[in-house]
């Protein structure tokens, strides 16, 4: 006989999670009850996500379960690096189509190992049957008024980006087509599966940007797409210079310069940051930096005119910033 809905609880989120609940010490009560209670610090203010992935959209039919456990965390990790959160607490909301102990054992073990990295506690959820579908709410502080947002760049702001943009499509795409990787060396295809399946939330790089940066958005749906976001936010316009794409040796040994530069800008799934920051503030972030375990990279700068620009060899053109858009198409 298999396992019912609270012996899986139980077993798999339950007791993992007790430690880490202990080890907060802001969690009077959490799985198990109606509903968690939770001690907020004081003095700060608390900061909200949510995102769903679903099977065939989100990640791939047969995708290895420790990677869906990461990647459901690391997603809403990632949007509270963009507000410079800490990133405190998350529940979990799980359907699939069966109680697979296999399944469950990997799932869990992904999802709260990279919990137990960032010291963020599970705290309570559901399950339920169903297509396999993974929602995640997480939970984070901020002091007052010093959350980052899109909004908050002026024309002349410099524009950076951390990490190296455009692997995790490159991943992607080797994980549709192994063949696609054929002529790669062994270490430069792990690199880039890597970047797709295991993405890294910059949630030090986050807490480093509060009180400097003055816009800052997370890189899902691409570089240029989110960027161009975070432009109109600020009532700006945006030049991004192709050349100062930072394109790891892996990607371009992938797509060669050209493809490479086009994955950095559309491609998505990165879950990098992408901030502006005035120019009397470079020396103050490149201080900062030095405390953090992430590149970062100036791409170019917000302008006045409105207009949305790469400028690659000199020559300026409009930049495609659609984006991914989940009702696009059928």
């Amino acid at each position: 006989m298999g396992l019912g809905e609270f012996e899986l609880i139980e077993r798999f989120f339950r007791i993992p999670a007790e430690d880490a609940r202990m080890a907060r010490g802001d969690v009077p009560l959490g799985i198990g009850d109606d509903a968690a209670v939770l001690t907020a610090p004081p003095g700060r203010q608390l900061v909200a996500t949510l995102d769903t992935l679903v099977e065939g959209r989100h990640f791939v039919r047969g995708s290895p379960p420790h990677s869906i456990g990461h990647r459901a965390l690391a997603v809403n990790l990632s949007d509270l690096a963009a507000m410079g959160a800490d990133p405190a607490w998350y529940l979990l909301s799980l359907t699939m189509p069966a109680a697979d102990e296999e399944f469950l054992g990997r799932f869990a073990q992904g999802m709260m190992s990279l919990a137990s990295r960032h010291g963020v506690a599970l705290v309570g959820g559901n399950t339920t049957r169903g297509p396999l579908n993974v929602a995640v709410q997480a939970l984070g502080t901020v002091a007052p008024g010093m959350a980052l947002t899109r909004s908050g760049g002026r024309a002349g702001d410099l524009l950076y980006v951390s990490g190296t943009p455009g692997d995790a499509a490159a991943g992607l795409k080797l994980v549709l087509d192994a063949a696609a990787g054929d002529a790669l060396a062994e270490a430069a295809g792990s690199w880039l599966l890597r970047r797709f399946h295991y993405p890294e939330p910059r949630v030090e790089l986050g807490r480093a940007l509060v009180g400097l940066a003055s816009a800052c958005i997370d890189v899902s749906d691409g570089l240029a797409g989110d960027a161009t976001r975070l432009a109109r936010a600020s009532g700006c316009g945006l030049v991004i210079d192709a050349e100062r794409l930072p394109l790891s040796p892996a990607l371009l040994a992938f797509a060669g310069e050209s493809g490479a530069r086009r994955l950095a800008l559309t491609g998505g799934e990165d879950y990098e940051l992408c901030f502006t920051v005035p120019p009397h503030g470079a020396a103050e972030l490149a201080a900062r930096l030095e405390s953090v375990k992430c590149t970062v990279t100036c791409v170019g700068e917000l302008t006045a005119d409105g207009n949305m620009l790469l400028r690659e060899q000199g020559r300026p053109m409009p930049i495609d910033a659609s984006g991914h858009d989940h009702f696009a198409g059928n």
